[in-house]
């Protein structure tokens, strides 16, 4: 019988699927955990015969011998053109995938990276870079930072390039914190840094700071440029993490989360944590507002809009990168001016563009972890050192130079918790302005927002209108404050007023003013800004300007209302601008196109109306207010009863969250006023007569009911909340919890009680919140 030749078409088959099964038994391996689970347990012999085959690149090869060469207290400097040859096989694919931007892996695109991790590469690098510390007797393997820089720079592209590989490392805790001991190495901190942001990214729990060895040495062995670095791994751990699922942002959800854990979160322990570690705070501040030598003409600036295609360029990126290696290898003493950094040749070689988003992608980092601890339990202590290391003045000096060099294009809108892939320079802008906003909101620090000259205008206003000076100013160090004539808030609403009508930075730049105006009311801190012309500048953005954006008309309804809240002074601006009857109802429509937006504006009006009712001796109160249409319009009172009905309406324990709380306020605000001049049952039977006659009875009282019940839940304690409520009111928390006790009473014969006014057909009052 003759023999089959060797290419019959069934053993052509059979050695087509001869790969096939070496790569199935590798993934059943990986799976189960059981049998073959790397390709260095296969013979030389049969991974070469497939090789060609499977165009496998001779990295199953490869593998197979650098595991041979890198057991325990092995020579690791034999494996280094190993490491090499492989590194040089994966770096183009994964070059490839960054500048082609790719959103997710493809096999088909990275078939070398996707070969390696499948024969086990990636466990195999982890083994080699983890030898040292895994060795218990003899001689330490020693690795030279170059292998290091291999192995690192390989694990990174068999992250970017493979699904999964991410997520497994990320789920190594001993790799994670093996990790942060390579960054006290210099060498190989950059490479190191950027794989353990990789990591940390992906990881469903924070890690714990507490918990990394030596970690405030390592921080301060850090020079400048390795700590801005070093904030964007920070940010990670220090921030919440976002759960991208909107009803899980709801209060009752986070209620409900808060009971579950009492004790601080991960990311408020690991804030703790670097507020604690010495100098840390200082050094932040200085990297913030560490200067950029300017160019010596305009032709060398380039725009950043374009930094997209500026950054593909190959040539750049590596000057960039090079500039930053010799920065991390100058000399061990803190180079946090200008004149050390500008000592690095190449730093003289490239453009001054360059310098400037150089500069800038750092500071973005550093805003953004002082803007979080800002925010945190360690606010008061955060403060102190904010204002004794002078950051607002030095971000003063920095405003027209670097900040605010220009007006930037238009961008869309990010919120706080959203990735952003913006230029640099927004991003710089948008955290300098939420900075601001974090800095100022219900903290008397806000006035070193000012100069010395603009602290004595101030006190000049308390002096004019026979006022006592506000604690808080009186208190201010002076050392502490902006230098020159003009402060870092006058620079803000300067560039604010020449804004594009539809640029987003409105909303931040209106969010940042009105931190300065919120607490207390003060009449002085009001009437600053009313000379430097915001009234009138938000009332165009509001009625002139056909601003469509709901973001930013939210942000000028409540800068209007913080502006103009028992102010005679405002509203008298407020008339002669709006001094047609045309006019007003276009602010009408804007107000009532969505309430929720509005809200807090109307809130105010309420109050001032309250307010100047009962000063009916002041003539010129009494002149204003028979000259405001917007006092007269609110003083109606089936006026502030379409309101009540709305704003009730529009909410309900489910869908509450912190950006429509305030429509629950508002509302209660209304009924506290009417409940004072013993109107509250008034208000309360015209609630029900607006059921009947939308034909829903008990709808909206039961609905406002369930929503005052768990006002209590939320509010009662909360400490921050209710002194918000309290400063910004001017009405003693007591009187709110008074009103909502007296308007849940479950007497029949109250008068005052939501109850007495469903009908007991209709009435549906006890049950739980999560059953709603």
């Amino acid at each position: 019988m003759a023999t089959r030749s060797s290419g019959s078409p069934r053993t052509q088959a059979s050695r087509g699927n001869s790969c096939r099964n070496i790569l199935t038994k590798i993934r059943q391996g990986q799976i189960t955990g059981a049998g073959l689970t790397r390709g260095s347990q296969f013979p030389v012999a049969l991974l070469e015969d497939r090789d060609k085959r499977a165009q496998w690149q001779g990295i199953p090869v490869l593998l197979r011998r650098l595991h041979e060469s890198s057991h325990p207290n092995s020579d690791l400097s034999k494996i280094h053109s190993i490491v090499t040859e492989l590194s040089s096989l994966l770096s183009m694919e994964a070059m490839s995938f960054v500048t082609e931007e790719r959103k997710t892996p493809q096999e088909s695109a990275s078939p070398n990276t996707y070969t390696f991790v499948l024969f086990g590469g990636v466990d195999l690098f982890v083994e080699i870079l983890m030898r040292p510390t895994l060795t218990v007797q003899g001689d330490l393997p020693i690795l030279s930072d170059d292998l290091i820089k291999y192995c690192l720079s390989v694990l990174y592209n068999c992250c970017i390039c493979t699904e999964g590989v991410t997520k497994s490392l990320a789920a190594r805790e001993d790799f994670v914190m093996f990790l942060f001991t390579l960054m006290s190495n210099k060498k190989v901190f950059l490479q190191t840094a950027t794989l353990i942001e990789d990591i940390l990214s992906v990881r469903k729990e924070i890690i714990q700071l507490e918990e990394i060895p030596n970690l405030a040495n390592l921080v301060q062995s850090f020079n400048q440029q390795q700590l801005a670095n070093f904030c964007r791994i920070l940010s990670v751990t220090i921030s919440e993490p976002d759960v991208g699922v909107d009803d899980k942002h709801t209060l009752l959800a986070r209620s409900t989360q808060q009971k579950t854990s009492t004790c601080p979160s991960r990311a408020e322990n690991n804030q703790v944590t670097l507020v604690n570690i010495p100098s840390f705070i200082e050094r932040l501040c200085k990297l913030a507002t560490r200067k950029v030598t300017e160019a010596a003409g305009a032709s060398a600036r380039l725009e950043l809009e374009d930094w997209h295609s500026w950054l593909d360029n190959a040539l750049v990126m590596d000057a960039l990168m090079q500039l930053a290696i010799e920065e991390a290898e100058q000399s061990s003493t803190e180079s946090s001016d200008e004149s050390s950094l500008s000592s690095s040749p190449l730093r003289h070689r490239l453009p001054q563009s360059m310098k400037i988003v150089h500069e800038i992608m750092y500071k973005v980092e550093v805003l953004y972890v002082l803007c979080v601890l800002l925010m945190g339990r360690q606010r008061n202590q955060v403060h102190r050192m904010l204002a004794e290391f002078k950051l607002i003045p030095g971000l003063n000096d920095l405003f027209d130079k670097l900040i605010w060099r220009r007006q930037t294009s238009g961008h869309v809108l990010h919120r706080q918790n959203q990735n952003c892939d913006c230029s640099p320079e927004i991003s710089f802008k948008i955290q300098f302005l939420r900075l601001l906003q974090s800095f100022s909101d219900h903290h008397e620090n806000k006035y070193l927002l000012l100069s010395g000259q603009e602290l004595n205008e101030l006190s000049d206003i308390y002096l004019n209108a026979n006022i006592i000076e506000m604690e808080a100013l009186n208190n201010t160090d002076r050392n502490l404050v902006c230098d020159g004539k003009k402060g870092l808030l006058t620079r803000l609403i300067s560039v604010m007023k020449k804004e594009p009508i539809d640029s987003s930075f409105r909303f931040w730049q209106a969010r940042a003013v009105e931190s300065f105006l919120r607490g207390m009311p003060s009449y002085a801190d009001q009437v600053f800004l009313l000379r430097r012309g915001m009234l009138e500048h938000i009332l165009y953005c509001i009625i002139d300007s056909s601003c469509k954006s709901h973001d930013v008309l939210q942000s000028y309804f409540d800068l209007l209302g913080e502006l103009m809240k028992f102010n005679i002074d405002a509203f008298k601006r407020f008339n002669k601008y709006v001094n047609t009857e045309e006019k007003f109802q276009m602010f009408l429509t804007q107000i009532n196109s969505s309430l929720v937006d509005s809200n807090m504006l109307v809130r105010c009006i309420v109050l001032s109306l309250d307010h100047f009712e009962s000063q009916t001796k002041d003539m010129k109160v009494v002149e204003v207010f028979s000259e405001c249409r917007f006092l007269s319009y609110m003083a109606q009172v089936e006026n502030r009863l379409s309101f009540l009905f709305r704003l009730t309406s529009i909410v309900n324990v489910q869908t509450l969250t912190q950006e429509n709380v305030s429509c629950l306020n508002t509302s209660l605000v209304i009924l506290m006023l009417a409940r004072r001049r013993g109107k509250l049952p008034f208000y309360l039977s015209a609630l029900q007569e607006k059921e009947y006659a939308e034909k829903y009875p008990g709808c909206l009282l039961n609905n406002f009911h369930n929503l005052l019940r768990f006002w209590q839940h939320h509010y009662l304690n909360k400490d921050k909340d209710s002194t918000c409520l309290e400063n910004s009111s001017c009405i003693p928390f007591t009187y709110w919890k008074e009103t909502v006790s007296v308007l849940l009473g479950s007497g029949r014969s109250s008068r005052c009680a939501i109850a007495t006014y469903i009908d007991e057909a209709y009435r549906d009052l006890d049950r739980d919140f999560l059953e709603l």
